[in-house]
């Protein structure tokens, strides 16, 4: 009797492991198809109030689908055409990082005995006048209109936004008990994308403006890339910063090459503190590890694209689970509390 009931619970434990298996490889073999997808989806989800309140106007379905389909269609567009300044920037700057790397390591190399020899490798690796970085390293506008899948992205990603905008009440509406569950996750998501886009706008202006008074070149660009990046929550800051540390090694000398990176570091430690959990505390509190191990997950499977959706994704599927946590319909609107806790 007790070896039918291990034998049982080894049977399940080991079709649970075979199944997420099957189910994390059908994600990286269908990414091509299932993250253009995905991220339509999300921001399906994330324009669905106002497309609610334009049909309780009494505009047509079909005008509603259109016009929000150009509208997010443009942000996306935007948002890829304001990151080519940033790799263009970074490519110019190539041999001045080369330099400076090359400097630190002959640094290094005086300090600590013993790897003169790996130091030289790594200096003549990053040597500046090696390889024209102008030629060998493509625009973003180059690597996306050279990859062959990449129109056929846009296209699922567009027809994906366009019927799922056109047809989301009437697929709703026959999924019967579960229609008010899937409307109270629609309104946290939406709800929680708005209140980090604005926290993000002001980090970006609020990043620009100090770099700017500390005398960072283009700061302007660094405010945009601080924006964009946190996004992607806990990797996007640290890369901000790392790329910060490089460009004050750049341009300044001595300690002063560290007022970038920690510069940014207190702006970002007063949003993450103060600045987001008074906007965004009010609609979502999740446990970190889980947000952390699904951005790193997104982030492997589908790359910069599923580190932007796994945060959405996650709060969807929590309210799905709980949905008597979202409290929207109160004047006030209190917090999600307890997700993946």
């Amino acid at each position: 009797m007790i070896q039918t009931i291990l034998s049982e619970q080894a049977t399940r434990v080991m079709l649970s492991i075979l199944t997420t298996l099957a189910l994390v490889m059908a994600l990286q073999f269908g990414q091509q198809i299932l993250a253009p997808m995905v991220f339509a989806l999300v921001l399906g989800v994330v324009v669905s109030p106002l497309a609610d309140r334009l049909s309780g106007l009494g505009v047509p379905r079909l005008v509603i689908a259109v016009v929000l389909l150009a509208l997010s269609t443009a942000f996306t567009g935007a948002a890829l055409l304001l990151v080519e300044p940033l790799v263009g920037l970074l490519i110019d700057e190539l041999p001045r990082i080369k330099a400076v790397a090359a400097y630190w390591l002959e640094t290094a190399s005086g300090l600590l005995r013993g790897i003169e020899e790996i130091s030289q490798e790594i200096g003549e690796s990053v040597g500046a006048e090696d390889v024209d970085p102008q030629t060998a390293i493509p625009t973003v506008s180059d690597a996306l209109w050279l990859a062959p899948s990449f129109l056929s992205q846009v296209f699922i990603f567009v027809g994906t936004l366009f019927f799922f905008v056109l047809t989301r009440n009437d697929i709703y509406a026959k999924t019967g008990a579960l229609e008010g569950k899937l409307r109270k996750a629609d309104r946290a998501v939406s709800r929680y994308f708005a209140a980090v886009t604005l926290v993000n706008v002001g980090l970006g202006c609020a990043t620009a403006g100090v770099l700017m008074a500390i005398g960072v070149e283009y700061a302007v660009l660094w405010g945009l890339a601080a924006g964009l990046l946190n996004y992607i929550l806990y990797l996007g800051p640290l890369m901000v910063i790392l790329a910060l540390t490089i460009a004050g090694m750049i341009q300044f000398i001595g300690f002063a090459a560290l007022l970038p990176p920690a510069a940014f570091l207190t702006i970002n430690m007063l949003e993450a503190n103060f600045v987001t959990p008074l906007v965004v505390g009010k609609r979502l509190a999740m446990n970190p590890l889980i947000v952390f191990l699904a951005i790193i997950f997104g982030l492997w499977i589908w790359g910069p694209i599923g580190a932007i959706v796994a945060l959405p994704v996650l709060l969807w599927f929590g309210v799905m689970l709980r949905p008597e946590l979202v409290l929207s319909d109160l004047p006030q609107r209190r917090r999600i509390a307890g997700l993946a806790r």
